[in-house]
């Protein structure tokens, strides 16, 4: 089949391990014929900016066509309300048997309800990554922007849209709350684990090479976080703790970039025997070094490394969000409740060994597949 990705919602990044990244490349995978129409936001020298409209071939022998915004209005508006030139012209082009929106927050999304009510085969599906804890956080946003702009998105799309999926439990509930999406036709995709950069043959390999290029030795217990390192994510409390804790055999691998605001205040945090800091890791090196890992630990807010970590088949330790209990799949993971919490569920661990094993034979056992990529690729266009 033909399948038409569509991140016209907000930035596209090539090469990134978003769902926007890793879908389009299962799907090609399993023999459709894939394209990417984007907006022309994108990630430049580690800061969002704006490229020339353009059409080029990306790493997973995929066409990315990035299309211009409309030229009618203020360019500031535009930008703002994601107006586009081109949608229908692609869409007539490449005629595709599938549309799959990543997010629906854009008002060029009725040019795709048009092209769905002439072309009555195609088959829509759109996932959303909005939730309160990532937007709708002020009055404006959620009663202008979400309840009337985005939900008037959401009404013109709904008619043709064979499922709405919110990629974690509470963002389901965003869809049929704030947009009023049909129940029905409302429902989980999870986030997941890139197959294609996980080799389970050679876990044992990885980990003693990452643990001695770390200067880890086997009897160390390894905990690991990552990602964006902002005060959300409360990262910098982990690593205190960690230090406070003075147990030699207790180290923590850190990876990913500070905030401005953070730099200065993790850099004295890092200067420690204990710590592990790696800076920026790709997308595809950072399940190795999950593979190195006893303990995944993330103590702020949710990132697909959530989904990852349990995927690659660690014991985790999560910040308790409701909505997002969806990564505890029996007995995986253990959550917390606030940064008091760490230094305890840490020792508690390190010192029941039996604990540790039992979760992550429940993570090996059904977190693997559960968090596939390629089968949350197959489940995402089931008719």
């Amino acid at each position: 089949m033909k399948i038409l990705h569509c991140c016209l919602a907000a930035f596209y990044i090539d090469n990134f391990g978003y769902q926007e990244n890793i879908l389009p490349k299962m799907h090609k995978l399993q023999g459709h014929e894939v394209k990417i129409l984007a907006s022309t936001e994108t990630y430049i020298e580690n800061s969002l900016d704006y490229i020339q409209p353009c059409s080029y071939i990306n790493n997973d022998q995929i066409e990315v066509i990035r299309i211009p915004y409309a030229n009618w209005l203020p360019l500031k508006i535009v930008k703002k309300l994601r107006i586009y030139n081109g949608i229908s012209d692609t869409l007539e082009s490449f005629n595709p048997d599938i549309i799959f929106l990543h997010d629906c927050q854009f008002i060029g999304i009725k040019e795709i309800a048009a092209y769905a009510k002439k072309h009555t085969n195609t088959r829509i599906y759109v996932d959303g990554h909005t939730d309160f804890i990532n937007s709708a956080k002020t009055w404006i946003s959620k009663n202008i922007l979400h309840k009337i702009i985005y939900k008037w998105c959401v009404k013109k799309i709904s008619p043709y849209t064979k499922k709405f999926y919110g990629t974690l439990p509470l963002r389901v509930e965003f869809f049929k709350n704030i947009y009023h999406t049909p129940p029905e036709k409302t429902e989980l995709l999870q986030l997941g684990i890139d197959d294609t950069q996980v080799d389970f043959s050679q876990k044992e390999v990885i980990r003693k090479v990452i643990r001695k290029e770390l200067k880890l030795s086997d009897n160390d217990f390894v905990i690991i976080t990552g990602g964006k390192i902002d005060r959300r994510k409360n990262i910098h409390h982990l690593i205190k703790v960690v230090n406070e804790i003075k147990n030699d055999n207790i180290k923590l691998i850190v990876f990913g970039t500070p905030t401005p605001d953070m730099k200065d205040e993790i850099r004295n945090l890092l200067d420690s025997p204990a710590i592990r800091y790696l800076g920026w890791v790709p997308s595809e090196k950072v399940y190795n070094y999950f593979f190195a890992g006893d303990l995944a630990f993330f103590p702020g807010t949710h990132s697909v490394l959530w989904e990852q970590a349990v995927g690659i088949g660690l014991p985790c330790i999560f910040k308790k969000w409701e909505g997002i209990q969806h990564i505890d799949i029996g007995g995986n993971c253990l959550f917390i409740n606030s940064n008091d919490e760490i230094k305890d569920n840490i020792l508690a661990l390190y010192q029941n060994k039996s604990q540790l094993a039992l979760m992550k034979q429940i993570a090996m056992e059904k977190g693997v597949n559960q968090f596939s990529y390629y089968e949350i690729a197959k489940k995402a266009i089931e008719e």
